[in-house]
Formats: C-alpha cells, structure tokens, sequence
C-alpha cells in the first residue's frame, strides 16, 4: 500500500510503488552483506483483502516456478490477511521453508513504520539457509 495521487493520497495497491521504494533502500543497495532483491509486482496489482484461492494459487505457483532461481521468497501482504495466504501457501510443498511472509501495523511510506524492519529481516531470514526453525 502506498499514497496514491489519483485517489486523494489515500492508501491503495499502486503499481511500481514498491520497487521503487525497495530500489531506495541503503540495507539493500550499499549492504554488501545483504543479498540482491528481485522484485515481482503482480498488474494490476491486488488487496489482499481482495484475494481469494485462485490468487493465492497463482502466488505459490509462481514460487514453484522460480524456486530453484533464488534462495528464498518473501511476500508482503495485509495484516488481516496474513493467516489466509498462509495458509494456503504452507500447503504448497517442499518449498516452504524458504517462505517467509510480512505485513506491518504501519505501510512502508508512511512514517515511523514497522514495515521496514519488518520486510529487512524478512529478507534476511528468507536468505539464510542457517536459520533455526
């Protein structure tokens, strides 16, 4: 979720929005240490609230599909909905441990967030291969 111009600066699924803010980051564009992010926006994009099983199947069949190309995948989603893609998505196979999902009280744009942390070590945690479960 972000600020969208077209809609009075009210929060709402703005294409881009993401990736251009995960593209400003320091942790991931000046952290040697941090590994590269891919970024992968669906279009048009969807709420999660708005989600239902054949998005959440489209999700985890995206994961099949790369899961030998990176070394983890987080997917960022509503509070609300977290249980509900969790749910779903935990039923997808062996490729679940290197799921790790995030979502914030705060979204990311806004300021004094919990977004951030939270999507820093999401991605951290989905890297390692050296987290206990």
């Amino acid at each position: 979720m972000s600020n969208d111009p077209t809609k009075g600066n009210s929060l709402a699924p703005v294409q881009g929005a993401l990736t251009d803010y995960l593209a400003t980051m320091r942790e991931f564009t000046e952290d040697p240490e941090m590994p590269v992010i891919v970024s992968h926006e669906y279009s048009p994009l969807i709420d999660s609230s708005d989600m239902g099983p054949g998005d959440w199947e489209m999700v985890a069949q995206d994961i099949e599909e790369n899961y030998y190309h990176f070394d983890g995948f987080v997917v960022l989603m509503g509070t609300d909905t977290m249980v509900r893609i969790d749910t779903a998505l935990t039923h997808g196979g062996a490729w679940t441990p290197l799921l790790r999902l995030t979502c914030s009280q705060i979204p990311l744009r806004e300021p004094n967030n919990d977004a951030r942390k939270n999507l820093i070590m999401a991605v951290i945690f989905a890297s390692s291969d050296t987290v206990s479960e």
